[in-house]
């Protein structure tokens, strides 16, 4: 795993608007949700895709809030693996917000 340069880092964030940069070495994002169950739900569908890539981001739950912030230790810094993560991070989201709620 390669560790990306500034120049790269920076392109992979231009296309992730809601991604922010943290101490050089992390990115970040915060998930709002209408209900403290359904950012449960999410945080249970990263926690499943993390395990299939052996790739485990931070998380943060501050009730309809959750936080994830994600880096690669081996490479000291962010790798296309941390963008690949995050794109699909936010895959999940918007399936979630697009499904319909049940009755």
């Amino acid at each position: 795993m390669k560790r990306l340069t500034d120049e790269q880092i920076t392109t992979e964030l231009e296309s992730l608007p809601e991604w922010k940069r943290v101490d050089e070495k992390w990115v970040q994002r915060k998930y709002r949700f209408k209900e403290f169950p359904e950012g449960i739900r999410f945080v249970d569908q990263v926690a499943d895709y993390a395990e299939t890539k052996q790739h485990h981001p931070f998380i943060s739950i501050d009730y309809k809030v959750v936080t994830l912030k994600i880096s690669s230790w081996q490479a000291k810094g962010l790798t296309d693996l941390d963008f690949e993560m995050v794109r699909h991070f936010d895959e999940i989201y918007e399936w979630m917000q697009s499904e319909k709620p049940s009755k």
